[in-house]
């Protein structure tokens, strides 16, 4: 596995993006609510705690225990307790059903939507962050199966939306810029206009539960 991402400012944390998929699904789980750079950094960041990121032993700590790994300072997300779940809950289905080796999820898939339908599958994985998945695989390590652009919807254009589009500093001010312009227009990352600067977006409660609010969409003109 070898990519051309370039996300978190630190290149050892970018090399094990780049080489490993649990990292990178990792990643891909807590980039919610947080900065990119954050959220990318948390496998780095986990493997230098932990010395490892293997999915089978990190399924089967104790709970508490791999909790108290995430909250260490800096913790790995805003809301450490309900991510160290997901990463759990992502690592017992990925030794359950892939043989502990995120790359089996998209190893020999010829048709985009057994992809997509995998990634559902995991825990924090909706549909949007499937499709953008979708979309870092096949632009920045070059996984394309039949269809990948139709599963990843409006990720897969060329307009600086996501991680996907990110290889250097140059276009993550790109998206960083994108991504402050649209939210300045109500618009979310998929320019859908949108009422209210909170419509449709999944917000984390303290307790760990998720909520989402309701998308609002403008009306077309004449309706």
């Amino acid at each position: 596995m070898s990519g051309t991402l370039y996300i978190t400012g630190n290149s050892a944390a970018d090399a094990l993006l780049n080489s490993n998929g649990t990292a990178l699904m990792i990643g891909m789980l807590l980039d919610q609510q947080v900065p990119m750079e954050w959220a990318f950094k948390g496998a780095h960041t986990l493997r230098q705690r932990l010395g490892h990121l293997d999915p089978a032993r990190i399924a089967a700590m104790d709970p508490e225990s791999f909790l108290a790994v995430c909250l260490d300072r800096p913790a790995i997300h805003r809301f450490p307790k309900a991510m160290a779940g997901r990463i759990q809950g992502l690592c017992a289905l990925l030794e359950d059903r892939y043989e502990g080796r995120a790359e089996n999820i998209w190893r020999g898939v010829d048709d985009a939507s057994v992809l997509f339908s995998r990634l559902r599958e995991f825990p924090g994985f909706g549909e949007e962050k499937a499709q953008i998945f979708v979309a870092l695989l096949a632009k920045r390590f070059g996984v394309k199966p039949r269809g990948w652009k139709r599963a990843a919807g409006v990720f897969s254009d060329s307009k600086p939306r996501t991680v996907a589009d990110i290889t250097s500093p140059a276009t993550l001010a790109k998206v960083r810029a994108w991504k402050k312009a649209e939210k300045e227009a109500d618009r979310d990352k998929q320019s859908r206009p949108l009422v209210g600067k909170t419509a449709g977006k999944q917000t984390t409660t303290k307790n760990g539960t998720t909520k989402k609010t309701v998308a609002r969409r403008k009306p077309a003109v004449g309706k």
